[in-house]
């Protein structure tokens, strides 16, 4: 029994027991779920993410999944959202085209996504989040930071306790897992959850930080994708602990503020808070088509359809936008992004598709699309948006005819109005 060991506070996630000796099994329940670290009742800055969500969802509903390698995704055209954890194992990894995930798993079931039932049970594990504290941070639908800091008193447990029973909770009244990562940065914390997924709670410290990045590739520090690390890899840069021995100077001289991001994360200096979520930086809709599609006559409808759903989400989130984004993807892969502008900012479809249209009409050269998008960025607070055109009479009756069919359907249901546009179904969907 290695008395430096016996000195490491630690528990049992199953029963929450501390354990005062060394050993791999928990003395009072037997369960091998340890945690054990130095600093384990000093840290309080979490990250929650939970495992695999959309495929755990479906594998909860259905119980003759639960063995099943499960991908949610849709049609061969698409992409894959997510995949289990047995799906994982054959090579199957979210955004890969489908066709490429059935090659990899081709006994595996396809659940097309269903956000709704999603976004509810999101919703529940958000609002057990917000009983442990009320500085949550959600990065998407199924992850958060939290800072627990100043709730020992509250839970009458250090954060690391209090974040154990939220897991054992989760799991037992929602029927999903997640993995936590604890500590005393956010850069680290978000490391930290990814490291013994599923049902993970992993705890990266102050003073190993630095020897614990150290070996690990570039790619694990954020804003480092496949390209920039290409770029590092040309100058002979690998590993992070080869970044630790540079100078922030001569890193920013190389790679600008990137440079600076490198240097100070590379060593574990992240200073940012957990904070409530930042405002919505764009709203937008997308689809990839079951077939690919060049005619600008069968790509209209398509946006039009999508500049609805846009302009919906702008209404009911009470925002505006003042830049239009037009998004495609061609056949091979490559994207395309065209943006405008607008004098004024708008909720309209109308606007959003007109705007939209005049991009697209400099695209369609004949080249094949796969995916096809609309958005808009610079969201402000609507008093602003849509003044009367003095100038475009037309403008003004397509604004009030726009506002008849929200109401509508409001009323009756999304499908209940249509426009010429739309009128017979998307093509190519």
């Amino acid at each position: 029994m290695t008395p430096a060991l016996m000195k490491t506070p630690g528990f049992c996630r199953d029963c929450l027991a501390e354990q005062k000796a060394d050993g791999r099994r928990c003395t009072s329940c037997g369960s091998p779920r340890l945690v054990r670290h130095d600093e384990l009742y000093g840290l309080t800055l979490a990250h929650i993410d939970c495992d695999a969500f959309y495929a755990s969802v479906e594998k909860r509903d259905n119980p003759d999944l639960a063995d099943k390698p499960v991908i949610i995704g849709g049609g061969k055209r698409g992409v894959v959202s997510t995949a289990c954890y047995i799906a994982r194992i054959h090579g199957v990894r979210s955004a890969m085209p489908m066709f490429k995930a059935l090659e990899a798993c081709p006994q595996a079931v396809v659940i097309r996504p269903d956000m709704e039932k999603y976004v509810k049970v999101g919703r529940e594990v958000r609002a057990m989040m917000q009983e442990l504290t009320p500085l949550v941070q959600p990065l998407s639908i199924d992850e958060a930071f939290l800072e627990l800091g100043g709730t020992e008193r509250l839970h009458q447990d250090p954060p690391a306790r209090t974040l154990a029973k939220f897991a054992r909770r989760v799991e037992k009244e929602i029927g999903i897992t997640v993995s936590v990562g604890l500590s005393y940065c956010k850069f680290l914390a978000k490391v930290a959850s990814d490291l013994q997924k599923p049902r993970g709670f992993s705890v990266i410290g102050r003073e190993e930080a630095v020897s614990f990045l150290a070996p690990r590739p570039v790619t694990t520090i954020w804003g480092v994708g496949k390209a920039f690390a290409a770029t590092l890899e040309a100058d002979g840069i690998r590993t992070i602990g080869q970044l630790q021995t540079m100078e922030e100077t001569d890193l920013m001289r190389r790679y600008g503020s990137m440079g600076q991001r490198l240097s100070r994360l590379s060593r574990g200096i992240d200073d940012r808070d957990v904070h409530l979520n930042d405002p919505a930086k764009s709203v937008s809709s997308e689809t990839t088509f079951f077939y690919d599609i060049s005619r600008y006559d069968d790509l209209v409808p398509v946006l039009r359809g999508l500049s609805e759903k846009v302009a919906w989400r702008l209404k009911k989130g009470e925002i505006a936008g003042q830049t239009v984004v037009l998004k495609m993807k061609t056949a091979d892969f490559k994207s395309r992004t065209r943006n405008r502008k607008l004098e004024d900012p708008t909720q309209l479809a109308d606007r959003i598709f007109r705007t939209g249209i005049e991009l697209l009409q400099k695209e369609t050269d004949g080249t094949k699309f796969r995916l096809i998008g609309i958005g808009v960025t610079d969201l402000c607070d609507p008093h602003r948006a849509d003044p009367r055109d003095l100038i475009d009479v037309q403008s003004g009756r397509r604004a009030a005819a726009e506002a008849a069919m929200d109401k509508l359907r409001d009323k009756f249901g999304k499908g209940a109005v249509e426009t010429g546009y739309t009128f017979g179904g998307k093509r190519g969907q």
